[in-house]
């Protein structure tokens, strides 16, 4: 039997047993997760807490959360307003006045959705399983259309004290939204990124105490991508809800990387990125005693490879695998602090001939290399 096969087959009798163990899974999965048989979708689920560890009750669990996101789309993707509401009415718990500030979250959210891996064709191509409410409703419910219409809108008000340049640069962008290449699909059908906007969407209303923050869709991509994917066509059909509940999961516990009052506790960043600094001067004097010299602080290099666990620095394909080690990892986002610090310790002999300016490039274009060099390093690095 293949070493592949022999993978998979693990991973299926540990699937199969009618309460998982864990410890085992989590094992297993840090090696990285087989693409075949939906597996990778299905243990995320499991890792990323979505799913139950008793096989008798995860039908249920799909069941009961499938519905309750279709609630929300229900409730929380209409049109505003009713018979005694009126647009120009200024109270602030107006049902168009929620409207309106909604449609500034959308236009960020649609702005970076239409971004994202511009390198592949899925996001741009139209999913098998549209959402029928809403493709089907001569555009009434369509999150673009909206954006489309605010800004129009918005080229009349200033917002926000942004001023007249800012402004014409929404419209412009308003012109170039039929041409992009993220252009939406027509009425009946409806591209991933279309389906990503809308989770975004609700979670930045489910969740107003965060709301949208940029990068977002970093994280969430690649999670979609994994269930939109999957062999099984029941999982497939219903990767957007369990996509939303998955990620909702993983930002209740990296949330405090995405806010700001929060940078200096354990959760936040600023520690995070002092964990870095420890690990490469343990790991690596020298390299450690550059970038100090050279003032170059992990702000200007880590902060995005931390907050957006990496989605920005690897090809897709790259970025799962690595999602797979960090999901199993036990004190999740320690294993973070490793890969970073092998990225850095991996390209070292340029490091210390180089200077600020070109340190400072090297480590915001992390050069393309073989992902499981760096994962190996991290994990010998975690070993000392």
């Amino acid at each position: 039997m293949s070493l592949h096969k022999a993978r998979i087959k693990a991973f299926e009798e540990i699937l199969d047993q009618e309460v998982i163990d864990i410890v085992q899974l989590r094992k297993l999965a840090f090696n990285g997760i087989p693409d075949d048989k939906g597996l990778r979708s299905l243990v995320w689920k499991i890792l990323l807490h979505y799913l139950p560890h008793e096989k008798s009750a995860r039908d249920a669990t799909l069941v009961k959360k499938r519905q309750l996101y279709k609630q929300f789309i229900d409730e929380i993707i209409v049109s505003p307003g009713g018979p005694s509401d009126h647009p120009l009415n200024i109270s602030p718990d107006s049902s168009w006045s929620t409207y309106f500030k909604d449609n500034e979250v959308l236009l960020q959210i649609d702005k970076d959705v239409r971004r994202l891996c511009p390198d592949i064709s899925f996001f741009q191509s139209a999913t098998e399983f549209p959402c029928p409410e809403i493709v089907n409703s001569n555009g009434v419910k369509r999150l673009h259309k909206r954006v489309e219409q605010s800004v129009l809108k918005y080229s009349t008000l200033e917002r926000r004290g942004l001023g007249v340049a800012k402004l014409s640069n929404e419209i412009k962008r308003s012109d170039s939204m039929s041409s992009g290449d993220y252009a939406p699909l027509n009425e009946g059908c409806e591209a991933h990124w279309e389906v990503v906007e809308r989770m975004l969407f609700l979670y930045a209303k489910l969740n107003p105490g965060q709301g949208y923050v940029q990068g977002m869709n970093e994280i969430i991509g690649p999670i979609y991508h994994t269930f939109a994917i999957d062999s099984d066509k029941e999982f497939r059909k219903h990767a957007e809800a369990d996509c939303f509940f998955c990620f909702t999961n993983l930002m209740s516990e990296i949330r405090d990387f995405f806010i700001r009052t929060l940078d200096e506790t354990e959760s936040g960043i600023n520690y995070m990125m002092g964990k870095l600094c420890e690990c490469v001067k343990k790991n690596d004097t020298a390299v450690w005693n550059q970038l100090e010299t050279q003032e170059l602080r992990p702000q200007y290099y880590s902060f995005r490879w931390l907050t957006l666990l990496l989605s920005q620095e690897f090809s897709l394909p790259d970025v799962e695998r690595i999602w797979d080690s960090l999901f199993a990892d036990n004190q999740r986002f320690n294993f973070l602090i490793y890969i970073c610090c092998a990225m850095i310790l991996l390209v070292r002999d340029n490091l210390l001939n180089g200077d600020f300016a070109s340190n400072v490039k090297l480590l915001q274009n992390f050069p393309p290399m073989d992902v499981s060099l760096i994962l190996n390093k991290a994990v010998e690095i975690s070993n000392r």
